[in-house]
């Protein structure tokens, strides 16, 4: 499996991404939401897994619908089914996208993911 972490910028702020929309824990709505990236398509397949981290810690996933290219670089777009788990150690934000470099198995929930 090729999943991938993404990181969410401060400046953008947990408030106005979850805004976006079908965050974990809500119904699907049937929208579909992209997460930007310059560069190139991460080796990444549909229902594979897009993880967010925000603030130094894991907030969940999403699982991909598809990666597509864009005009400024590629979009990972997500419907519903957004999960909200972390790790138990911070994760330093980055540009651009990393593959996972932890077990799932070392993931545990994460009821307070909406708390920055």
């Amino acid at each position: 499996m090729s999943d991938v972490v993404v990181t969410v910028p401060k400046s953008f702020g947990l408030d106005r991404w979850i805004a976006e929309g079908d965050a974990a824990g809500e119904p699907p709505t049937g929208e579909e939401w992209g997460f930007y990236l310059g560069g190139a398509v991460p080796n990444i397949r549909p229902g594979e897994r897009v993880y967010i981290v925000f603030n130094g810690k894991l907030r969940g996933y999403s699982p991909l619908i598809r990666a597509q290219r864009t005009d400024r670089g590629c979009a990972l777009v997500r419907g519903g089914g957004a999960v909200a788990v972390t790790i138990d150690r911070p994760i330093v934000g980055f540009r651009g996208f990393r593959y996972r470099d932890w077990e799932r198995a070392d993931e545990r929930p994460f009821p307070e993911w909406r708390t920055p």
